[in-house]
């Protein structure tokens, strides 16, 4: 009688473990999901200060904040050639309503 008993209790472990995997990989996707997009920019330094770095693009100024988690080398000077990653990160959203039709 005990054998006919640990027969369902392995396929409810198997079950959990899959259930579990299962939990973790679909949260670990959904996390992913939410990052923004990354961009990048590339050209000679114009400015830079504690924090934002400015550089030029093909004649348009590209300024990016910058601060201490920002990941580089600390010796950037005006003039260096640089690849700037960032994304877009909103700071506030406001809704403006539709006019009404009357």
């Amino acid at each position: 009688m005990l054998s006919n008993l640990t027969k369902p209790m392995k396929y409810l472990r198997q079950f959990s473990a899959f259930a579990i995997v299962t939990s973790v990989c679909l949260a670990a996707s959904s996390l992913m999901a939410a990052e923004a997009k990354t961009y990048q920019v590339t050209g000679p330094v114009i400015e830079i200060t504690a924090t934002t770095i400015t550089v030029d693009k093909n004649g348009e100024k590209h300024q990016i904040a910058r601060d201490k988690s920002t990941k580089g080398p600390s010796n950037i000077k005006i003039g260096d050639k640089v690849t700037v990653y960032y994304r877009m990160m909103a700071t506030e959203v406001e809704v403006k309503t539709a006019p009404k039709n009357n």
